[in-house]
């Protein structure tokens, strides 16, 4: 599934849809270049969740937890995971928890994810600044249902 944004507003309001379908457990993985929208499009998913703190980029922190919404939100960055990857992280012990797992930069950890989950490309626009595609690919059943659900919202 494509979308088609035009500015970060945009981004936060599919997000915000989105989230209305998250269920504990679920995982998604968001995909771009550095300004791509990743971390926008997590404040979306938090907003939508009904958590009420600020979200921002988890880079120094590697994991930030945010519990005060219907579900808690994992929120990860593992770019300086880059050659490293997850060692000794834990990251199955928040896919193994009620909350949504959001991973940025998760090819640097891709075998330490379950194979099951939401992959978000956001692609800039090189003819538009502020302008992006999301392409929603979904990993396994629960993913496509999801999606399904999902494309019926954005109608």
């Amino acid at each position: 599934m494509e979308l088609s944004v035009r500015n970060a507003e945009e981004t936060i309001k599919y997000a915000k849809l989105l989230s209305r379908l998250l269920m504990p457990g679920d995982i998604i993985l968001l995909n771009g270049d550095l300004g791509a929208g990743k971390t926008t499009f997590t404040k979306g998913l938090a907003a939508g969740l009904g958590i009420t703190k600020n979200v921002k980029s988890p880079t120094f922190n590697l994991i930030k937890e945010y519990h005060d919404g219907r579900l808690p939100l994992f929120h990860m960055d593992l770019y300086r995971l880059e050659g490293i990857g997850a060692g000794d992280l834990g990251l199955e012990e928040y896919f193994n928890q009620a909350g949504v797992s959001v991973l940025e930069w998760s090819k640097f950890v891709i075998e330490d994810i379950p194979s099951d989950h939401l992959v978000i490309n956001l692609v800039k626009n090189d003819e538009h600044e502020n302008w992006r595609k999301l392409e929603l690919i979904a990993r396994g059943q629960h993913y496509e249902r999801l999606l399904s659900k999902f494309a019926e919202l954005v109608k």
